[in-house]
């Protein structure tokens, strides 16, 4: 339907899976029906929402369930119409399958009557997403470091269809590609860094990410990125808090990058934390805007009590606080020994103090520095209780609102 947001969101992508079936002179047609001026058409194949793609074959037809990318519309397509599985017998069939798809899944099995064979096959059939390949060759074994009964993944995009497939998977070290598939960067980086990818496949998966998709901008944010920083690259562990990782340089030559890989793996990197520019004003209002860099010289003086407010910008909560935590500032905004503050947890990041539920309040005592969470009701009754000593007698804590979790990223 022409208003439709989702279909001009398809239309792109559609018409450059028309071109490559086209430059590789496939049989294979694509087609396009406005439902909305052949509303009898739409009635006779039960057509209830935009866009929905049918595929015909012989008279029939059958729901696509591929994604609404490039690659992925040609992949599903390409697996409707042939082998479920691609038979590479040389070196040169591999390396073109490989260059011709940005993921693919070649598996490597010699008795193709093996239970292990049956189940790559049947996965093969079973999954649109990818491309499946597989070989017997003992040249293609040798130019991959292969075995036999192995399956390699390449490099991963990612997309709505790939997210679980990517975070539910056994390795959990992934190197993100950022990168404009508008701008070519697809072949001017990700394609020579296969090489890299198969070398460090078993420790870390290599994942794309597409900044041009408006889909994909709370990504950007989360890793404290810009459009116009893109390409780059991070490094991203699950494991420990979603642990960032960037590196020194924003060269994305093959060689750079797998000294960055190496350089995370021998833990050499240092992890990523997000920091803003501190404000020229941080601390001309009685609450104190605090940023990454300036965290510890203020929390820890030891000279001051220090109550810090960690926000979210989306929060709530946390815009509800707003005019109590402005009052409270005001009250202590001539003291000498307390100091109210607040940071954006979601833009700074502190090696010390992982927050994942907001808002999170604490107060860094003078004198030992120790950290004590505020759990009391959040009146300035409340506060001025907590900062004036009654630290160990807090009523229930307060509803809070969780930070986003990989899967709504």
């Amino acid at each position: 339907a022409p208003w439709c947001g989702h279909c001009k969101a398809l239309a792109p992508e559609y018409a450059k899976a028309a071109k490559v079936l086209a430059d590789k002179e496939s049989t294979i047609k694509l087609a396009k029906v406005d439902a909305t001026i052949e509303p009898e058409l739409a009635e006779k194949y039960g057509i209830r929402g935009y866009p929905t793609l049918k595929f015909f074959r012989s008279g029939s037809h059958v729901d696509y369930t591929g994604g609404r990318e490039q690659d992925t519309i040609v992949s599903w397509l390409e697996k409707k119409t042939g082998p479920a599985a691609k038979e590479l017998e040389t070196v040169e069939a591999a390396e073109e399958f490989l260059k011709e798809n940005n993921v693919a899944v070649v598996g490597f099995f010699k008795d193709r009557d093996s239970k292990e064979a049956k189940a790559f096959m049947s996965t093969a059939v079973a999954v649109d997403d990818y491309p499946f390949g597989v070989t017997s060759s003992e040249d293609v074994y040798k130019k991959y470091e292969a075995k036999c009964g192995s399956a390699l993944p390449l490099i991963v995009d990612f997309s709505h269809e790939t997210a679980q497939k990517i975070f539910g998977g056994e390795i959990k070290s992934h190197l993100l590609f950022f990168i404009s598939k508008e701008a070519g960067h697809l072949k001017e980086f990700v394609e020579p860094a296969k090489e890299v990818a198969k070398k460090f496949r078993e420790q870390i998966l290599f994942v794309t990410i597409d900044a041009d998709q408006e889909d994909h901008t709370r990504i950007l944010e989360f890793f404290g990125m810009k459009k116009d920083e893109v390409p780059s690259l991070r490094i991203i562990r699950l494991e420990e808090d979603m642990a960032k990782y960037k590196p020194e340089t924003n060269d994305l030559s093959a060689d750079k990058i797998l000294e960055f890989v190496q350089s995370f793996l021998d833990g050499k990197v240092k992890q990523h934390l997000l920091s803003q520019d501190l404000p020229e004003d941080w601390d001309k209002e009685p609450v104190k805007v605090l940023v990454a860099t300036k965290f510890d010289e203020v929390a820890f003086d030891k000279t001051k009590d220090v109550l810090v407010e960690f926000y979210a910008p989306w929060c709530g909560h946390c815009k509800q606080l707003v005019p109590i935590y402005d009052k409270l500032g005001e009250k202590y905004k001539d003291s000498d020994s307390v100091v109210v503050a607040k940071i954006d947890a979601t833009a700074n990041e502190l090696e010390h103090t992982k927050i994942s539920s907001f808002p999170t309040i604490y107060l860094y005592r003078k004198g030992d520095n120790e950290k004590v969470e505020f759990k009391g009701e959040r009146t300035l009754e409340g506060f001025v209780k907590f900062l004036e000593g009654e630290k160990d007698e807090q009523p229930e804590e307060e509803d809070k609102e969780e930070k986003p979790t990989k899967d709504e990223l």
